[in-house]
């Protein structure tokens, strides 16, 4: 009898969660691009969908592994490509080009992450309702663009994203809630940056959190980025667990 208990709860794990993957094609205008799909297959209904947008190296197994990550937590993830379909930078030059192309850019860089937001939109396992967007480094960059212009979505994540608003009034565009995970030693997003991001939040009255994880720098949820905080970008397990669960409890509020 036991035995008969134990292969009955074994077979109620194994089909707990059946998360499902597959690369699926868009476009921006005449621009080709390539995102990632994640979806728990076992869970019946509508569910949250969440956007998710690359590093500066474009789409990679970051993304990736987030988005099954947030299958595996119930979401419906979609990662997002900006670049476009086969455009992976391989060299830190060559995704500096890439990013800055869009950073100098930022209309192209929310109508590419626009596009992914439209996407992720037409499955039918997303509630359309609670929907957010979540970004890395160059992503979380995006996802406060994506805010400022205006996107009727149910909140924003920049996880050690630049902070910095070449067109501070768009701030008064922003109608979602917003928050920001950042590295309080990051180096590539000094204080002054910081306290103009705030002075914007406050100025307009957004709804926002930000948390400084202390002795975290630059990309410190990402174990490729190595273990030397010296170089400015670094993993930091602690911070990196930390921003996930403060993430899960964002996404707890906003979509009640």
């Amino acid at each position: 009898m036991r035995f008969l208990f134990g292969l009955i709860l074994f077979a109620a794990i194994i089909t707990h969660a059946e998360i499902r993957t597959a690369y699926v094609e868009y476009s921006d205008g005449e621009t080709v691009l390539e995102g990632f799909i994640a979806w728990d297959d076992s869970k019946s209904g509508k569910v949250p969908g969440i956007l998710i947008v690359h590093e500066w190296n474009g789409l990679n197994e970051h993304s990736l592994a987030r988005a099954e990550k947030l299958a595996e937590e119930g979401y419906f993830a979609f990662a997002a490509d900006i670049y476009g379909k086969g455009i992976r930078p391989k060299t830190m030059q060559e995704s500096a080009a890439q990013a800055g192309k869009y950073k100098s850019d930022r209309q192209l860089l929310r109508s590419r992450v626009i596009a992914g937001l439209n996407k992720m939109k037409e499955f039918s396992q997303v509630d359309q309702a609670k929907i957010a967007a979540i970004g890395y480094c160059f992503g979380g960059t995006t996802v406060l663009e994506l805010a400022r212009s205006g996107a009727e979505i149910s909140g924003v994540v920049s996880f050690h994203g630049n902070l910095d608003n070449p067109k501070t009034e768009d701030a008064g565009n922003i109608k979602t809630k917003v928050l920001v995970c950042h590295g309080a030693a990051d180096p590539f997003v000094p204080a002054e940056e910081v306290n103009a991001f705030t002075e914007e939040m406050n100025r307009e009255k957004i709804d926002w959190i930000m948390i400084s994880y202390g002795n975290a720098v630059h990309s410190f949820t990402n174990p490729g980025a190595g273990n030397d905080p010296s170089r400015g970008a670094a993993y930091n397990a602690s911070a990196d667990e930390r921003s996930w669960e403060d993430m899960k409890l964002f996404f707890s509020r906003i979509f009640k």
